[in-house]
């Protein structure tokens, strides 16, 4: 997976852990106001939690609705965490402190950063927890028994934190494998055609925006059924697996490749005309049929059919420049294999073009 699909699936994820922090801050404020509605407490207290919960009201209309509203990342979501706990700390402070009905949802804090923020600031904010509740615990002296019994009470805040911060290590583990395996080709490793179109999408509109060519490939591997019919399918997949490996050596980082289908093939050059991208697909042929692939000791020797496309002058969008250059590969098919064809506008009326070999 590339940077773009990280940023993509990590923007996608915090988003929605946006959408909860925001839920979790109105049911904080709801349930304060439902204290000071049903529980008696000092005029001052009241004073207090009002101006907390107004404070913690305005923060989230900002953070869901206002200048941060558009902005999804670990650290807002950070930000909203530490918000809480201060909020709930405060409210504990006039509530009965660690007597208070609300000292319970600290653990809330602790599992919401255990499942968005990872191993480290977990037990960076298991710490936190654990002061303030020493903080609530000491305002007022009591005897030595008294102090040892709450210490024994901050063993859960450590436990939860830990056990959290391992069950989010491997949901983050298991998060990612999903992903790998949604938007990769499981034969080669590469991008599968899902994951080629959301790339070539965010090509597509910057090339329109910009004014900025890109150069679509389609290649075909000659000869695969005649791998499979002679030495078995297992060979047919190695032939398949060597065109991924060819063609990733190949490309530069910037451009992207994927499997089509079968034995076939397609790369997007970005950022370049295809004029500008002959010599690279013609090396990645040269490179086929120099380099033959090893199968239970058996050399196999195969060559590929190449066509190629560009845009704005072979089409107006992916689709269209992906199918001209698929005809382009069909002409080189066509031609004797083991060659490379540009596509012209000649070809739609029926006549064939010249293919670079």
């Amino acid at each position: 997976m590339d940077n773009t699909d990280v940023k993509l699936s990590s923007d996608t994820r915090y988003k929605g852990y946006d959408r909860i922090m925001g839920n979790i801050s109105w049911l904080l404020i709801a349930l304060v106001a439902l204290d000071i509605k049903l529980m008696p407490t000092e005029q001052s207290s009241t004073l207090f939690l009002t101006i907390f919960s107004l404070l913690l009201f305005f923060y989230n209309l900002n953070a869901r609705y206002g200048l941060l509203s558009h902005r999804y990342s670990p650290f807002k979501t950070f930000v909203d965490l530490m918000v809480f706990l201060a909020f709930i700390v405060a409210v504990c402070w006039y509530t009965g402190k660690i007597t208070s009905p609300f000292m319970s949802l600290l653990y809330l804090i602790l599992m919401a950063t255990a499942l968005t923020q990872g191993r480290r600031i977990t037990y960076f904010m298991a710490g936190l927890a654990i002061s303030s509740y020493i903080l609530l615990a000491s305002v007022d002296f009591r005897e030595l028994n008294y102090y040892l019994t709450h210490i024994l009470e901050v063993f859960p805040y450590m436990l939860i934190a830990h056990l959290g911060a391992m069950l989010a290590g491997e949901g983050e583990a298991a998060r990612q494998e999903v992903e790998q395996l949604s938007l990769t080709d499981e034969v080669t490793g590469i991008n599968n055609m899902r994951n080629f179109f959301l790339l070539a999408e965010i090509q597509e509109r910057i090339a329109t925006r910009y004014i900025r060519p890109f150069a679509i490939c389609m290649i075909d591997a000659d000869g695969l059924k005649k791998v499979n019919d002679q030495y078995g399918h297992f060979a047919g997949t190695a032939l398949i697996q060597q065109v991924a490996k060819i063609i990733t050596a190949s490309i530069r980082s910037s451009d992207f490749c994927a499997r089509y289908g079968g034995d076939e093939f397609v790369i997007m050059f970005t950022e370049t005309g295809k004029q500008d991208v002959i010599t690279a697909v013609q090396r990645i042929v040269d490179a086929m049929a120099a380099t033959p692939f090893d199968f239970e000791g058996i050399s196999i020797s195969t060559t590929l059919s190449a066509g190629l496309a560009g845009y704005p002058e072979d089409g107006p969008d992916v689709r269209t420049v992906m199918a001209n250059a698929d005809e382009a590969m069909y002409v080189s098919k066509k031609s004797g294999k083991n060659r490379m064809t540009l596509f012209t506008k000649s070809m739609k009326a029926g006549e064939a073009a010249p293919p670079l070999s």
